[in-house]
């Protein structure tokens, strides 16, 4: 999770998808060059340990674009496969 928020906040897409459920993932992805990542908070988890094949996290990250700042808040669910972590989908939150 904090490895895909880093990339957001770098522009790293490549990592990203890398890092994205094959069953899920976009063929390509386009970042707003305008929008700034400024902090992430993790607020809950579940499963994630080495012998889980699963797990979520829900997370707040906060962001800035110009003179606008707001919060994205989503738990995110992740999969164990080929030896690594990778997104499968998010559910956002108010």
């Amino acid at each position: 999770m904090r490895s895909r928020y880093s990339a957001y906040a770098l522009g790293l897409t490549g990592h990203l998808l890398q890092t994205w459920h094959p069953s899920t993932r976009p063929k390509t992805l386009e970042l707003d060059d305008g929008l700034e990542w400024t902090g992430l908070v993790i607020e809950a988890t579940t499963g994630g340990s080495p012998w889980d094949d699963d797990g979520t996290v829900r997370f707040a990250a906060s962001w800035r674009q110009g003179r606008t700042e707001g919060v994205l808040r989503e738990t995110s669910r992740f999969a164990f496969l080929d030896g690594g972590w990778v997104y499968v989908n998010g559910t956002l939150h108010a």
